[in-house]
């Protein structure tokens, strides 16, 4: 049997190239949408075509399953050549037969006239959208209703499919990836309200270099947070001393009783959370017009891949935890994240983020807060210093390790005497740090 011959099939059904055009007599297949063997729903898109005038996606005349593809990508096909046959579940009426994509997708929006994104009221609201289409497919309404997802949300939601179009794989990516936008918000449109120009810049030239999946999540999940946070950063200088003296005499002797190193994150995360305790509404989201103050200290670590991107990874309940665990849990989470191994659940749930950008050599930084959460610490380098200390005999000058804090924080819910006063009790954990401390 020959690649253009079509098996026997009970039920089954010649899809064909459809017509797209007067003046168009073939088509080249962009994608498959659904695999051989895949069940699909009636108005699914099944397949991407590509003409010389223009991109359509092809709907499913019926719901059923694809057997087999009689092209692959990449193909070019006459008109009315059979590109596949499909198993149906209902019979397929003449109408669906001959309709074209575009007629078809008309078709779907009068049936889904819900999905297109307008106005709940009769006043007029906007939002900021990471895809540009205003309409999706009957199979992303209904994942969308299953998973109780907005329209407002479901519009930030990154989309890879043709001309900005949401595919499902877009949808559930976002869903595992804990759904960063869940609590979007209409803004209601203020006619003298600034807007943002749209200017034209000259981009210059040069290599191009396309954003993989996880720089596109990453870009979106900053700018969503500029949009929905009005930033605040405090700054503190802590004196690191005594606890860069202490490490420096027990490290050794830490990692031959424990099998850990012992490096500075650690005893970071020990501070950051005996000064959540101390400040528990720095340990909170929000939700419309309510704040969550969390129960649970899970402190996210910013942390770079070997790609270059930032993640995440998160100690879980770590003002429960002793330094020996902390260190652990710390070490596990670093070497996971070096090796592209971090699970899921690794990355998921923090309350409360810090981002240690003196690895980097930087004195300070202004971080981004990690949504939606509500503040984030950035810890700059450690830099010796001579600095002016009290002493018994008076104001003398000295060699200190010194260090530059900043908190950034949402000033819709922390106000400047909270966000001033947790960092600055973070830093008198770190200055008071216990020189005769037993490991």
């Amino acid at each position: 049997m020959n690649d253009k011959e079509i098996p026997a099939f009970a039920g089954s059904y010649e899809f064909k190239m459809p017509k797209m055009g007067e003046s168009i007599t073939e088509g080249t297949i962009i994608n498959w949408l659904v695999n051989e063997g895949d069940t699909f729903e009636e108005g699914d898109i099944i397949l991407e075509v590509a003409t010389d005038k223009v991109d359509n996606e092809v709907p499913a005349p019926a719901s059923g399953t694809l057997v087999k593809t009689m092209f692959q990508a990449k193909d070019v096909v006459p008109v009315g050549e059979v590109i596949a046959v499909l198993e149906v579940s209902e019979e397929v009426k003449s109408k669906k037969e001959t309709m074209i994509p575009s007629e078809a997708n008309e078709s779907h929006k009068e049936k889904t006239k819900v999905a297109k994104l307008k106005p709940t009221s009769s006043s007029s609201t906007s939002f900021s959208v990471s895809n540009s289409n205003n309409f999706f497919s009957p199979l992303i309404i209904k994942i969308a209703k299953e998973h109780h997802i907005s329209f407002e949300e479901l519009a930030r939601i990154p989309a890879t499919g043709n001309e900005g179009r949401l595919r499902k794989s877009d949808v559930f990516n976002y869903i595992e990836e804990g759904r960063p936008y869940k609590f979007a918000q209409p803004v209601t449109q203020d006619p003298t309200a600034y807007r943002i120009p749209q200017l034209k810049f000259d981009k210059g030239k040069g290599k191009v270099i396309e954003m993989d999946r996880m720089r596109q999540m990453i870009a979106d999940h900053m700018v969503y947070s500029k949009h929905t946070s009005p930033h605040v950063t405090a700054y503190v200088e802590a004196d690191l001393t005594n606890m860069v003296n202490w490490r420096k005499a027990n490290k050794n002797d830490f990692e031959k009783k424990y099998g850990e190193r012992l490096t500075f994150t650690p005893l970071f995360v020990e501070a950051v959370s005996k000064a959540i305790k101390d400040f528990p509404n720095i340990n909170a989201s929000v939700d419309g017009n309510k704040i969550i103050v969390k129960e649970d200290v899970n402190i996210g670590m910013a942390t770079a891949l070997p790609s270059g991107n930032l993640i995440v990874p998160v100690v879980k309940n770590a003002d429960t935890k002793d330094l020996k665990t902390l260190a652990a849990n710390v070490n596990e989470l670093a070497s996971k994240a070096r090796e592209n191994k971090l699970a899921g659940d690794d990355i998921k749930g923090s309350t409360f983020t810090i981002s240690n950008v003196g690895t980097f050599g930087s004195v300070m930084g202004t971080p981004i807060i990690n949504q939606p959460e509500v503040a984030i610490l950035a810890l700059g380098i450690i830099k010796k210093r001579p600095e002016v200390i009290e002493t018994e005999k008076g104001d003398e000058i000295a060699i200190r390790s010194m260090m530059y804090l900043s908190l950034s924080f949402d000033h819709r819910v922390v106000d400047g005497f909270l966000g001033g006063s947790f960092v600055r009790r973070v830093a008198d954990y770190f200055e008071q740090f216990d020189t005769n401390r037993s490991i």
